[in-house]
């Protein structure tokens, strides 16, 4: 008995199917290649990154985009605030940066074990509905209606450093049964950029501090003078400088020893350090001298500053661990710039503030010492 042939009704539909079916294909590859590309540009410009806040920013502000993501955070292991710390001494604006999480432990992240993890000894992307008693540490500032998240570890050598955390208000775009190896692959990208920034960041940093006192070296004062001159014409505000000499420093070291005068420039650092805002820099410029760079500071507020620093100094004495207690005083110079002589070079103007602060320095000391004096033309 022979086959009843289609009719062509039918073979139209058919064919009407087919191409609708091919068409859905078709657009389901080139969306699946312009999502690929995307993440592709997103991997070169992560990688491309820097410093930290070039790569944090890129995290948050492409990433969801080009993953349509209604939400994305990131929590770093920072056990002892080393990081932290770091980043803020460079100038790290962490107020810009409100999904970026630190975290003392890795038990902080808040990876509940599963039977594969477990069986490797590191945890595995977690995905499901948001549960805000679970989950809000990792999403501080939460979307309304947040439905599902992933949590992503970030693995580097066998440790974790942290963690990749997405958030959805589709119910439907984390779930647990979800193949997890491309967001497994975006997080080892992100890890391996983070470890090699922060690495290079850490090293700047040592590159740019005094060993002994932890303050900023002149490298770094040099430097940050520029940059604030520079900020400082386009804002109209004044910058003041310090220069700072602890009186009779040699005798200190004849009499107390290197270690004890070691103990006596971290001290000195220490109490100028707690007189000054945070955006001001201090800095340690060889020997018994250091620099102070106050922002948006006239001269007598300086002044005010200086006097402050000095009496804390001079008013308690130092005690070694030795158990020695030791008078110390600094004399302190003091100038500001508030003329920019905006056809001059920044590094001349530069130059000359720090000049005239040690001008005046040379007359505190000349005039008695444990005193301050304002430069004056």
């Amino acid at each position: 008995m022979s086959e009843q042939l289609a009719s062509p009704h039918e073979l139209e539909a058919e064919n009407a199917t087919l191409r609708t079916h091919l068409a859905y294909l078709i657009e389901q590859a080139e969306l699946n290649h312009s999502i690929m590309c995307r993440h592709q540009a997103f991997d070169l410009e992560i990688v491309g990154a820097a410093s930290f806040p070039e790569l944090i920013g890129t995290i948050f502000q492409s990433l969801p985009a080009i993953s349509n993501l209604d939400t994305v955070t990131l929590a770093l292991v920072d056990k002892d605030a080393d990081i932290h710390t770091v980043m803020d001494k460079l100038g790290v604006d962490f107020a810009s940066f409100p999904e970026l999480i630190f975290v003392d432990s890795e038990h902080a992240l808040g990876f509940a074990p599963t039977r594969l993890g477990a069986l490797t000894g590191m945890p595995k992307p977690q995905l499901g509905p948001y549960m805000a008693g679970l989950h809000q540490a990792m999403f501080p500032h939460a979307p309304a209606g947040l439905q599902t998240i992933a949590q992503v570890p970030l693995l580097r050598n066998r440790r974790v450093i942290g963690s990749l955390n997405l958030g959805s208000v589709n119910p439907s775009r984390f779930t647990p049964t979800l193949a997890t190896d491309f967001i497994e692959h975006m997080a080892s990208i992100i890890a391996i950029c983070l470890e090699n920034v922060i690495s290079n960041e850490m090293l700047k940093y040592i590159g740019l501090t005094d060993s002994l006192t932890g303050v900023y070296n002149r490298r770094y004062i040099d430097r940050r003078l520029l940059e604030e001159i520079g900020r400082a014409r386009r804002q109209a505000y004044r910058i003041s400088c310090m220069y700072i000499d602890i009186d009779h420093f040699k005798l200190v070291n004849d009499s107390v020893g290197h270690q004890g005068g070691d103990e006596v420039l971290r001290e000195v650092a220490s109490r100028i350090k707690a007189e000054l805002r945070i955006s001001d820099a201090l800095g340690r410029f060889g020997g018994e001298e250091f620099v102070v760079l106050l922002i948006d500071a006239d001269l007598d507020s300086a002044t005010v500053v200086a006097q402050r620093i000095r009496a804390s100094i001079a008013n308690i004495p130092f005690e070694l661990s030795s158990g020695e207690l030791l008078p110390v005083s600094v004399s302190i110079g003091v100038a500001t710039l508030d003329d920019f002589e905006r056809d001059h070079a920044i590094e001349g103007v530069a130059q000359q503030l720090v000049a005239q602060a040690d001008s005046a320095l040379y007359q505190a000391k000349e005039t008695g010492r444990n005193r301050v004096v304002s430069f004056d033309d």
